[in-house]
């Protein structure tokens, strides 16, 4: 019987129970997170792009023929974009309304363009000296600033 004790081995314990890979459920719990972030990150975006698609909406519905009144329309949408993103904007009249607007952009208005933006809802439509090429810079000053802004 002694003669087997040199080939018996030691009593060996079992390796510890490793951190990693981790149970099932805790995949679950992470996989559950992330899609939770990524649908908030999604909800956001939407939210922002459906503002920005509603007001470049109502800039593409405006009727080029009649000068005054889409004037006033881009005016009045300029304000409530201002509303939602600086509230301490929209008491801004004349002069420093413009002065807002070319601030918080990259292109700037023509004079024309801005004196129609500034005037319009004191032009008697039917006494307009305004062309409708003001009128198209005017939307096209109104898309930048929307696109830059909200």
């Amino acid at each position: 019987m002694n003669e087997n004790l040199p080939e018996l081995r030691d009593i060996h314990l079992p390796a510890d129970v490793s951190m990693w890979p981790p149970a099932y459920g805790w995949f679950v719990i992470l996989s559950a997170i992330l899609l939770s972030i990524c649908t908030y990150k999604l909800y956001k975006y939407w939210r922002l792009k459906s503002r920005k698609g509603y007001a470049l909406r109502l800039l593409a519905e405006l009727d080029k023929n009649q000068i005054v009144p889409s004037a006033t329309a881009i005016s009045e949408l300029l304000r409530r974009v201002c509303v939602y993103r600086y509230p301490q904007a929209v008491s801004l009249e004349g002069e420093e309304w413009l002065d807002f607007l070319q601030k918080h952009t990259k292109k700037q208005a023509e004079k024309e363009s801005a004196s129609l933006l500034l005037n319009a809802p004191y032009i008697n439509p039917e006494k307009n000296s305004y062309t409708t090429r003001q009128l198209d810079n005017l939307i096209s000053f109104a898309q930048h600033w929307i696109g830059e802004n909200l």
